[in-house]
């Protein structure tokens, strides 16, 4: 005992009788050396005494797609460690293949007694979806904040990276390498954030190389899964159709477009460059290390997390879309355009 409250005390910059009185719960301390204690033993890996851990303020549902995807765990980190450092218990409920649903998870929150849930791309992004069921959940009193995805329809706050500037940051990049034959990978066309994504590819080759619309959209425009295989079957068909580099709507994609690329006995950058979007983890170390699109995932994890404790807090935010500006992170999977290729 005596030595950690020696350990304590050097870490904390107080005596060691200053640290018992901590312990014991006693008076006479400032507030912020009690503190200082406090931070000394979660440091040191000690655990507080019961009647000085902080109280929880409630539980907090944090609903993700799947965890396959990197970006969806290291947001729900962030998420996490937000609501932690605010005194709430985050609870991560998972849809998986075949497993829960949106619907049951929230159902089986709502049950749990949740102060609130925040949805990361949920069925809000889904513009087939009934959006009915948002109605309902705020009909119960349960503060929600939505990431990733926009619908008109739910009067909510939503949180959203800048889809349309993130393709315009890629195609300007790419056009700077000197390629005009730029393909587009991307998700079903019924979710928001590819519909906002393809305006914003359009937008900019039209722009930048003087493309018609319908021409972008019809040839250089391909839709797929947000998997790996997804990526490398979209990449496959815009490469056969002479496409010098392909922007990807996810990391995962990116690495099935780079694995497109050598199945074709192509080298990716020096004759197909992939650019990938999320700036997942571990991203950077991959081969080549990907040019990607950073999304703002700590700026965007923390305004849910703020956001969704005004709703509890009965100041709720406005009923609108917060936009963060992604960033491009250039990297070793793009390079100048190769000379114009023939077909074989």
């Amino acid at each position: 005992m005596t030595t950690r409250l020696a350990d304590i005390a050097a870490q904390a910059g107080v005596s060691e009788a200053t640290v018992s009185r901590v312990l014991n719960g006693k008076p006479g301390v400032a507030a912020t050396t009690r503190q200082s204690v406090l931070a000394a033993l979660d440091v040191l890996g000690y655990e507080r005494p019961v009647r000085l851990r902080q109280r929880s303020e409630g539980l907090v549902g944090l609903i993700t797609p799947e965890l396959e995807n990197p970006i969806f765990p290291a947001l729900a980190q962030v998420i996490g460690q937000a609501l932690t450092r605010q005194g709430y218990t985050p609870v991560l409920a998972t849809q998986t293949p075949g497993g829960s649903t949106e619907d049951e998870l929230t159902e089986m929150l709502v049950d749990r007694g949740v102060a609130g849930i925040i949805f990361v791309s949920g069925l809000h992004a889904d513009t087939s979806a009934d959006m009915q069921r948002y109605e309902q959940l705020r009909a119960q009193g349960v503060p929600y904040v939505l990431v990733d995805g926009f619908s008109p329809k739910v009067q909510a706050p939503f949180i959203s990276p800048d889809d349309r500037a993130a393709m315009n940051l890629a195609v300007t990049h790419l056009v700077s390498l000197g390629h005009t034959r730029i393909g587009l990978a991307l998700g079903p066309k019924r979710f928001v954030p590819v519909q906002r994504k393809i305006e914003g590819f359009v937008r900019t080759m039209q722009d930048q190389l003087g493309l018609p619309a319908a021409t972008v959209e019809e040839k250089l425009v391909q839709h797929s899964l947000y998997t790996l295989e997804g990526g490398q079957a979209a990449a496959t068909a815009l490469i056969e159709r002479d496409c010098t580099a392909v922007v990807c709507a996810s990391d995962m994609m990116a690495l099935g477009a780079i694995r497109a690329a050598r199945q074709l006995g192509l080298d990716v950058p020096k004759d197909v460059s992939v650019v990938g979007f999320d700036d997942s983890p571990l991203i950077a170390f991959t081969d080549p290390p990907l040019t990607t699109i950073r999304k703002p995932v700590p700026a965007m994890g923390q305004a849910a997390v703020r956001t969704l404790l005004e709703e509890i807090g009965g100041t709720p935010a406005p009923h609108s879309e917060f936009v963060f500006m992604p960033e491009l992170v250039v990297r070793g999977s793009t390079a100048s355009a190769p000379g114009e290729r023939t077909r074989p």
